[in-house]
């Protein structure tokens, strides 16, 4: 005998009160939130009188991703009227992977991820603070300390433990962070949360960056859609190893710890440690994956699981999208130049020698120039140090061979080569006739603007 569905009980009075004051609210709420955003990003940010790279891209839309509210706010951390803090929320269950810089004078806040992403796996991150205008970097006890200080208000504010907050600054090295600061406005940032507010948060962390660098993609796992999206900042001191540069990437697809760090260090290793603009690496370099789990794919527990391939390849170009805005942005930069190097010993020594092709200042300033010297770029690929056969070097830029067999091309036409130089963005391709290595790296020229900015980095 089929029994009689249960009477669902009827509310209480005081209930429909409750309820009918959230629907009532929930407009008001999401009117607030998009006003605040609004705000935020009518505030400049970055450093003021900096003109927008000629080399900029526009920011991509960005939609949600499941399991991820992001927020952002003013905690007073620069002279001038800009967002400069960041706080991003995520699902309970949220894995995390991370990748840092290699600098031996490291950071608090690197200190601090590294530490607890060890000691918990990366298993269940839920939120991560971000700020700008201070690195908290060489300061010692002080600045370990006001990191714990952060991290501690937002697990608090969040209900986590602290060792589940992330955390990345960047800014001024040795000026200790101004934690208090931070924490005032905290509860004013958590109202903001909404998950459509990707491009505010690529404005709080700028610094000399001239434009908000952002990547997004979709990929497919076992036959259900995922989502990728995220956001990085730099500008200058910029190089492999990793550049001086803030990258955040979330997903909504359901990896474990383990294969999302794998994927980090493989992917790095083709996008954020192939470009460079000035050689010089930062104290605080930090990329940190997320994945939320809530898009409804497997969960994949293996980098090489098959499952994986569409999402490793949508990943990598989120990752080399990100890297490659930042040598866009490169300081005072007016070229997007990529580097191919062919016919090394190795991969590694042909790495070696298209980093120093990229770093050589006398190339740099040639392109900047407008000038197709390929004598400097002969002269960058022979101190590398590296294995080459003189006898057998070819240089071409874009489809215009400038030496072939280690002189100049037969076809050589100046006036070709001029009219190429003049595009924003260039390719040069140098074999070096030893074996079968190739590596890519992608930089910009050096102008004076790369002087201005840095000759007043402070003030």
């Amino acid at each position: 005998m089929t029994k009689p569905p249960a009477k669902t009980p009827s509310p209480k009075p005081a209930e429909i009160v409750g309820q009918t004051l959230d629907r009532a609210l929930d407009p008001l709420r999401s009117a607030w939130k998009s006003a605040a955003l609004k705000r935020a990003d009518a505030v400049p940010a970055g450093k003021p009188g900096l003109a927008r790279s000629p080399n900029a891209v526009a920011m991509p839309a960005m939609p949600p991703i499941a399991g991820v509210e992001l927020a952002i706010g003013r905690a007073g951390l620069y002279k001038h009227e800009r967002p400069d803090v960041l706080v991003m929320r995520f699902a309970e269950g949220t894995t995390c992977a991370g990748v840092f810089t290699r600098h031996g004078v490291g950071s608090a806040p690197v200190d601090w991820c590294k530490r607890h992403l060890e000691a918990n796996g990366g298993g269940d991150i839920r939120a991560l603070v971000v700020n700008a205008g201070c690195a908290n970097a060489f300061t010692g006890r002080p600045g370990a300390d006001a990191a714990r200080r952060v991290a501690s208000a937002v697990a608090k504010r969040f209900d986590c433990r602290q060792g589940q907050v992330m955390l990345a600054s960047t800014g001024v090295i040795g000026e200790l962070l101004p934690d208090a600061k931070i924490t005032a406005r905290l509860p004013e940032i958590a109202r903001g949360l909404a998950g459509d507010a990707w491009e505010g948060a690529a404005r709080a962390i700028m610094t000399t960056d001239t434009f908000p660098k952002g990547a997004v993609a979709e990929a497919t796992i076992d036959g259900a859609t995922v989502r990728i999206a995220g956001i990085a900042k730099g500008s200058g001191m910029i190089a492999p190893d990793m550049a001086t540069m803030l990258a955040f990437v979330a997903t909504d697809a359901a990896i474990a710890p383990a294969a999302l760090q794998a994927m980090a260090k493989l992917y790095v290793h083709t996008t954020f440690n192939a470009v460079t603009v000035d050689g010089d690496r930062s104290t605080n370099d930090t990329l940190l994956l997320f994945a939320t789990g809530q898009a409804g794919a497997p969960r994949i527990s293996r980098a090489g699981d098959a499952r994986l391939a569409d999402f490793r390849a949508k990943l990598e170009g989120v990752l080399l999208g990100l890297a490659q805005q930042l040598v866009r942005d490169g300081e005072g930069a007016t070229k997007f130049v990529k580097v191919t190097i062919t016919g090394a010993a190795s991969a590694a020594s042909a790495r070696k020698i298209a980093r120093t092709v990229c770093e050589s200042p006398l190339v740099k300033t040639a392109f900047a120039g407008e000038d197709a010297n390929w004598g400097r770029i002969v002269m960058a690929v022979g101190r590398a140090d590296e294995p080459v056969n003189r006898e057998r070097i070819s240089v071409r830029f874009g489809a215009l061979w400038a030496a072939r067999d280690g002189r100049v091309s037969p076809d050589y036409s100046e006036a070709k080569m001029s009219a190429y130089m003049k595009a924003r963005e260039l390719e040069v391709a140098v074999d070096v006739g030893v074996g079968r290595g190739s590596a890519v790296m992608w930089t910009c020229d050096l102008t004076h603007g790369y002087i201005s900015i840095n000759g007043d980095y402070r003030s």
